[in-house]
């Protein structure tokens, strides 16, 4: 078992990198083909080896995510993990015929390239991570509250402008909902907008406060790791 163990859990040696390197390629070749597989007009060959290609990625997980559950000294602990919530993610889908297929979610094992490769400059770089969400947390669960309360404010403010001349496209605020995220997030779609004067003035107002409140909070991580910077110094 504990050969087993190091073989799955560890890279330090022959068939521990071995097995490490055959499971990220394995995930690089499922990456692929997925991707590959959401191209439309594919011919049916091409849609029998992405759906073997499939069954072949996803048993080869399921596999590894069983070996590392019996090598695991505390299985639990492994199973409720980030890592092993990712694993069984990546598969539950198959099984239950879900239709949707999240084997995607598997290159958030590449985050383990940091703790296996020990590069000391990327853990410096998560620690400085940590230090800045610790200073500036509240100060982002605050302004993150404003933007939620800001968007149901929008929708409800256009859908009182709006819904007399486009009762079509702002329904309900729920339908107003969308305008409303893409105007505070100020990505501007386009494909909903206002077309009376009071909508267009409402719309400036948020527009304004959107920038504000987008760009408060990233003055205040800018200035955490500015701090960060200088108490490592």
């Amino acid at each position: 078992m504990n050969r087993l163990r190091r073989i799955v859990e560890k890279d330090d040696t022959r068939a521990g990198r071995f097995f490490d390197l055959t499971i990220k390629a394995l995930i690089l070749f499922s990456l692929i083909t997925f991707s590959v597989s959401t191209i439309p007009g594919l011919s049916e060959q091409t849609i029998r080896f992405l759906y073997y290609s499939k069954i072949l990625t996803v048993g080869i997980f399921t596999l590894e995510y069983l070996l590392r559950i019996i090598v695991a000294e505390k299985k639990l602990s492994y199973i409720f993990s980030f890592y092993g919530m990712i694993d069984l993610l990546a598969i539950m889908p198959f099984f239950l015929a879900a239709g949707t297929d999240l084997r995607a979610l598997r290159i958030l094992r590449f985050l383990r390239l940091f703790t296996l490769l020990k590069a000391t400059r990327y853990t410096r770089s998560v620690e400085r991570f940590r230090k800045v969400y610790h200073l500036v947390k509240a100060d982002i669960v605050v302004f993150l509250t404003a933007t939620v309360m800001l968007m149901y404010l929008g929708a409800v403010g256009i859908y009182y402008f709006e819904n007399p001349v486009q009762p079509e496209t702002f329904k309900s605020v729920f339908h107003s909902m969308w305008w409303s995220v893409a105007t505070v997030t100020t990505v501007g779609y386009g494909d909903i907008y206002p077309v009376t004067a009071g909508g267009r003035v409402f719309t400036f107002l948020i527009l304004l406060l959107s920038i504000c409140i987008v760009a408060i909070p990233a003055g205040l991580i800018a200035s955490a790791f500015q701090r960060v910077n200088q108490d490592e110094d």
